[in-house]
């Protein structure tokens, strides 16, 4: 015990600041899209979801891992992406794997669908997260990567890591 008069004294820590409301917050990312594919332009677009999305989204476990584009009627749509049904939802639950509309400018869509219409060229989602209340999605139009190219991005990580450890050795 401590005698009478004297406390104990603890420093004084700064206050949290709040986070940005308007920083992007990640829901879900698709790593192998940057692997398997050359990225050859992206776009930012909204998504239109029903309130159960939105909140099954809040909780997590969204996918977008085998999720992809496709252009219909000049609209832009992402298909097989999979955001779980909302525990709460009851009868107003919504379809886990569902087709969704993406909101973009119909300038934008119709370069995409040029581009799209020629052999080897998808649509593919690279992150789906939110910005302040509203859900985005990255979108990047993307052309296969051959098996060599591949090798090559895996050796030139595998390079930089290397190199990387050899300096930390070095300090």
């Amino acid at each position: 015990m401590l005698p009478l008069g004297r406390a104990k004294v603890y420093p004084l820590r700064p206050l949290a600041k709040p986070d940005d409301p308007k920083a992007p917050r990640s829901l879900a990312q698709n790593r192998k899209a940057r692997f398997e594919f050359h990225l050859l332009e992206e776009l930012e677009c909204g998504i239109a979801l029903t309130g159960t999305e939105v909140k099954s989204l809040r909780k997590g476990g969204a996918s977008i891992d085998e999720a992809y584009g496709s252009i219909r009627n000049g609209e832009l749509w992402l298909l097989n992406a999979h955001i779980p049904e909302y525990a709460q939802g009851n009868v107003h639950n919504h379809e886990p794997k569902r087709d969704r509309k993406l909101l973009a400018k119909k300038k934008e869509i119709a370069g995409w669908y040029a581009q799209v219409r020629e052999k080897g060229i998808t649509i593919v989602p690279l992150s789906l997260y939110f910005v302040g209340s509203r859900v985005k999605l990255r979108m990047a139009l993307c052309k296969g990567k051959k098996l060599y190219d591949k090798r090559e991005d895996k050796k030139e990580k595998d390079d930089k890591r290397e190199m990387q450890r050899a300096m930390m050795r070095r300090r």
